[in-house]
């Protein structure tokens, strides 16, 4: 492929730092609008609007670390991104998104930063002893999602189907007690999100444009709320869901989709929300049906997908009538409260927080990609139209109207499927000097609330 002429690279320049300056300015008047809307009416329920944080400029442990990481990557990511071997190139990016996860969380020391943040009023495991017999608070989960019922669960027990808490409590049964384990869960697991989206734009799309992502996936500004939420835990389980499908759809292997219908049964176990990465996975089929259409993992993945929902089925849980039950509780607490005619656009100044200007100038290629589908190459297509899809999942969670506010962690799941437009970009260390500083502006400048 040859290169555009030096007059079209610098355009496209320029209309990506338009594209990120615009976002940048979405995020200006997202802080300014809410900082008035708090401070006369009190509706946000956030103290740093569009986040959930507070100002307090602060250095830790993790700093140097931090700092460290990120020069790192600026300075000899793409490079070595372009040269490993795939297999290597994988583990060397999980074990660098585990340091710059940590390092960021140890910003805010380790109590503050990662034991005690599942431990709150408001976390899953202040209720692990109410799972002692399993079965049975499983048939009666419903029963105490309503505000005003008997023992009504803290809000992220009641705002998720039981498999989120249930994965705490298993933790906890095999030993690993405590805000400590619960904390290095997240991370460790939620680390290997970059991995899995690396897998798939590689099935998917092409080496070249997976090893170009792999920079700004490992060292990206969600990482900041990855460690330590059980949102990164999330985002990692539907990571794996959509790469498993994209080997077995791509001709790998077949029983890979067995696989991938098992992970998306207990991703829409862990959060009502993210049945929407049907939107992904449908995406990564069609891209691949273009080039070989195979009803066999289709097949494999519906009958692993089965296989969740049948066991919590069993064991008494409803699905819908938990889904039901959620909105009502939402409505009863600030969510009735938060307006939407706020939050439903602040809410992308939150996304562009977790995914940084190079995202929203990777969004803009990303954007011409599919509006030139026929004129630029197909790996660029295929690419831009999984980006899409993610980006098109995020919108219609947006609209809902159920995630006002605090999706810098809610949307972390999708979030990781963005960061891929970032393939498409011209000189990427710049690039990655931007969203470096803005993870360690924003955790150093605030004191995140996840």
């Amino acid at each position: 492929m040859t290169s555009p002429p030096l007059r079209d690279r610098y355009a496209g320049l320029r209309a990506d730092l338009c594209a990120a300056s615009a976002a940048a300015l979405l995020v200006l008047v997202a802080v300014l609008v809410g900082r008035h809307i708090q401070d006369t009416r009190r509706t946000l329920f956030v103290h740093w609007p569009p986040l959930f944080a507070e100002w307090d400029p602060h250095l830790g442990p993790g700093t140097p670390a931090a700092v460290l990481v990120a020069v790192a990557v600026v300075a000899y990511g793409p490079a070595v991104a372009a040269r490993l071997p795939w297999r290597v190139l994988l583990l060397a990016a999980w074990a660098t998104a585990l340091a710059w996860t940590w390092s960021l969380a140890l910003v805010d020391g380790w109590r503050r930063g990662v034991a005690g943040r599942l431990t709150t009023h408001n976390e899953y495991l202040t209720v692990i002893g109410r799972f002692h017999d399993l079965p049975a608070a499983l048939r009666d989960f419903t029963h105490h999602i309503v505000s005003g019922s008997p023992g009504p669960w803290p809000a992220h027990v009641a705002g998720h189907p039981p498999a989120a808490t249930v994965t705490f409590v298993l933790l906890d049964r095999a030993g690993l007690r405590g805000g400590g384990w619960a904390g290095a869960w997240c991370v460790t697991v939620g680390a290997t999100a970059c991995v899995a989206v690396l897998v798939a734009v590689r099935a998917l799309a092409d080496e070249r444009l997976a090893r170009r992502a792999a920079p700004f996936l490992v060292l990206a500004p969600a990482a900041v709320w990855v460690g330590a939420s059980a949102d990164g835990y999330f985002a990692a389980v539907a990571a794996w869901s959509v790469a498993l499908l994209a080997l077995a759809v791509t001709g790998r292997s077949a029983a890979w989709a067995a696989g991938s219908g098992l992970l998306y049964g207990l991703t829409c176990y862990l959060s009502y929300g993210l049945t929407l990465f049907a939107l992904v996975g449908a995406a990564a089929v069609l891209v691949a049906g273009r080039r070989r259409p195979r009803p066999l993992p289709i097949v494999l993945f519906l009958a692993g997908l089965a296989v969740v929902p049948t066991v919590f089925t069993l064991a008494g849980f409803d699905w819908w009538e938990g889904y039901r039950l959620l909105v009502t509780r939402y409505y009863q607490g600030v969510g009735g409260i938060r307006p939407y005619g706020y939050w439903v656009w602040a809410n992308l100044a939150c996304t562009v927080l977790i995914t940084g200007p190079a995202t929203a100038a990777g969004l803009r290629r990303t954007g011409v990609s599919l509006a030139r589908r026929r004129t630029v190459p197909r790996a660029e297509s295929r690419l831009a139209l999984l980006v899409a899809a993610a980006l098109l999942a995020l919108l219609v969670a947006d609209l809902s109207g159920m995630s006002k506010a605090e999706t810098e962690r809610i949307w972390l799941p999708f979030a990781m499927w963005l960061l891929p437009a970032c393939a498409l970009l011209t000189r990427p260390r710049g690039w990655l000097t931007a969203q470096a500083a803005l993870a360690l502006l924003l955790n150093h400048l605030l004191l995140t609330g996840w």
